[in-house]
């Protein structure tokens, strides 16, 4: 019997959103409760692996696809298109999905898991509802999006007004393009997210992974990223709020740590005191999919357990 099942519930917007949970067996101890944001352009099947695993070790898991993505977009047609104000939307649906979590699982310890853009919805989560959080894990995260954010932002609202907001960002393209730079010629073009060559090739295979952004989801994400970073809204994360901060040292979504660390810089600086962090040598963005993927399961839950001991 498979432990996965779904559901769906509409948010404010009326976007039916589509949401999977995974079960542990019924003779399992409970641990707690984990909610999984995933990253832009993939869906959140992508991390059943992940999800088993976590089953095992006793934690419930639930995870949606994010407006614009996978079984809530539907059609591949109105992939990478979140509606108006789709940054802000988002945040709302994994909020509403939270409190339908709770629910259903009172008195278990809750923890937040987001990877790449996931980690990104994770950091403002934080901010905004972080006394309900038991941790917060941040995977393939990153504490900034290059030199001149303000300018990208510009160019993409730019965009939206030239071009339309659902059309394709060519913004959004360029930018997942140079990722591989560092790994070029490479066969796919898409080596940055693993040095696991079947893994990759599941995600250039998969026809819900790697789709361009919409011009307006690209202007709203990259003004909810300058939201999400600015000081007065950093210092709102409860300071004892346990955070555990994951990445591969050649991730280059975070600057090949260099990212990463400015957001560890800042977080010191505003007074977390239960941040810790782990960088895994030679490893890429998609930590769940690479080849140590046994060593970073082990650690998260480990962490998870040390939380609620």
């Amino acid at each position: 019997m498979s432990p996965r099942s779904t559901f769906t519930f509409t948010d404010p917007d009326e976007f039916e959103i589509f949401v999977y949970k995974w079960t542990p067996p019924p003779e399992t101890s409970l641990q707690g409760v984990v909610q999984i944001a995933h990253g832009a352009a993939e869906h959140a099947l992508r991390y059943e692996r992940f999800a088993e695993y976590l089953n095992e070790a006793g934690y419930v898991v639930y995870a949606n696809d994010h407006r614009g993505h996978g079984k809530t977009a539907g059609d591949l047609d109105k992939a990478g298109i979140a509606g108006e104000d789709g940054w802000n939307g988002m945040m709302r649906d994994v909020k509403q999905l939270t409190d339908i979590i709770k629910e259903q699982n009172p008195g278990l310890p809750f923890f937040f898991f987001g990877h790449s853009m996931g980690s990104l919805i994770a950091q403002r989560y934080m901010q905004l509802w972080g006394q309900g959080v038991q941790g917060a894990v941040l995977s393939g995260t990153f504490g900034s999006l290059g030199d001149n954010l303000e300018g990208t932002l510009a160019m993409a609202q730019q965009a939206v007004e030239q071009q339309g907001a659902d059309q394709p960002s060519l913004l959004f393209q360029g930018m997942f393009a140079t990722f591989n730079d560092p790994f070029a010629p490479g066969k796919t073009g898409f080596e940055w997210l693993s040095r696991d060559a079947t893994e990759v090739q599941k995600y250039v295979d998969d026809p819900w992974c790697g789709f361009a952004f919409s011009n307006g989801l690209v202007a709203d994400m990259f003004g909810g990223a300058l939201d999400a970073w600015k000081p007065e809204n950093e210092k709102k994360i409860p300071r004892g709020l346990p955070v555990y901060v994951v990445s591969g040292d050649k991730d280059p979504a975070g600057a090949f740590t260099a990212s990463v660390r400015d957001l560890l810089s800042r977080y010191e600086a505003y007074g977390l005191d239960n941040v810790t962090h782990k960088f895994y040598a030679d490893a890429r963005h998609e930590i769940l999919n690479e080849t140590n993927r046994d060593e970073v399961h082990q650690d998260i839950v480990s962490w998870f357990r040390q939380q609620a001991a």
